[in-house]
């Protein structure tokens, strides 16, 4: 028994002397930044509309997938006067290229039936129901409803970035590896093609993880491919991180937020603050600070302000659904309980 306490005693002296070097580091760069200056919040609107004079390409991450307030805060981006007279294409990560000519058809206004849309959705490479929310297929209609008021030749388009997997051939891991290893090189090319070879301006809506690490992973991540063969792009963080420790009066700013971070008392924030840890990845180098991966953060509110979107339903509770959803999981790695966890997000979804 005195051997079991000294191993637990040790454990915990280890795990102290630990919490001591992380405190000791986050008050260093704390430290570090009270030297810079301090960000400005800038309306997030018009600094992303600005941000168009000098780039082709702004790349906007949703912050987490589903979150209610990214999307509020898109809806209202397009939503400006200014963006459609701006902007040209949207690329979305929500979606199946292998739908592109029926998602044209969608927004430019014809009669097509949002059961395409929700194929399209439900059919890209995330074998996950992250895109099964009833926020996507707006966010699609409302660019409709925008183009319908618009001249032709100001209408916006919307590619379809996830690579066009054909999900019946994926049995295994194996199968999907290879689908997987373009979901970033693929929508590069789309935009390079549609985009930057047209002489077009356009925002991208895509997860953080395929717009950080610009120096780091050169040809890999979609933004460092794109800045390898000459686009200008302009990286936006959208976030929930508490930012007040490292710059007190962002408390005091509305949400949403934007504020550039180069220089600035917001740029030293470590990676992990607002990503976790470093992933895995040998060509990810040691770059700790948010500004060695974006030009700007928007704040979306405090920690607590965060929400998820519920599933669709019923369309979460029908049994082709299901077996589509859990079989393509299973397929790629995960194991066979993601049922239970679908099952409660859908009964959460239920209206009362």
């Amino acid at each position: 028994m005195s051997g079991i306490i000294a191993t637990v005693m040790a454990r915990v002296r280890v795990a102290t002397v630990v919490a001591s070097m992380v405190a000791l580091s986050m008050t260093g760069m704390a430290g570090q930044g009270a030297t810079r200056p301090p960000a400005v919040r800038l309306d997030p609107v018009s600094a992303i509309l600005d941000a168009f004079t000098t780039h082709e390409v702004v790349a906007l991450s949703e912050g987490p997938h589903g979150n209610t307030a990214g999307h509020a805060f898109r809806l209202a981006l397009v939503r400006d006067p200014r963006f459609a007279a701006t902007v040209n294409d949207i690329i979305v990560e929500s979606g199946s290229a292998r739908y592109q000519q029926e998602i044209d058809a969608y927004v430019r206004g014809d009669s097509t039936s949002d059961d395409v849309l929700r194929e399209a959705l439900e059919n890209s490479a995330v074998a996950t129901p992250v895109w099964d929310r009833p926020i996507f297929p707006e966010f699609f209609r409302a660019v409709r409803a925008l183009n319908r008021t618009l001249p032709a030749a100001r209408r916006l388009r919307v590619l379809m970035g996830d690579p066009p997997i054909e999900w019946a051939t994926v049995k295994t891991f194996d199968d999907y590896r290879p689908w997987l290893r373009q979901r970033d090189s693929y929508p590069a090319g789309i935009i390079q093609r549609e985009v930057l070879a047209r002489n077009r301006r356009a925002l991208i809506v895509y997860g953080d993880g395929h717009l950080q690490a610009r120096s780091e992973r050169p040809g890999r991540a979609m933004v460092a491919i794109l800045e390898t063969n000459g686009a200008r792009v302009f990286a936006v963080s959208s976030t929930f991180a508490d930012l007040t420790s490292f710059q007190s009066d962002v408390a005091s700013w509305p949400a949403p937020s934007l504020a550039l971070v180069k220089g600035t008392r917001l740029g030293v924030i470590p990676y992990e603050d607002l990503f976790g840890p470093q992933p895995p990845d040998p060509f990810f180098k040691t770059h700790p600070n948010v500004e060695d991966h974006f030009d700007a953060v928007l704040s979306l509110g405090p920690p607590a302000a965060m929400q998820l979107a519920p599933l669709s339903y019923p369309r979460c509770a029908e049994p082709d659904y299901i077996a589509l959803r859990v079989g393509r999981m299973v397929a790629t790695g995960m194991p066979a309980t993601v049922s239970e966890r679908l099952a409660r997000d859908c009964a959460a979804a239920k209206p009362q």
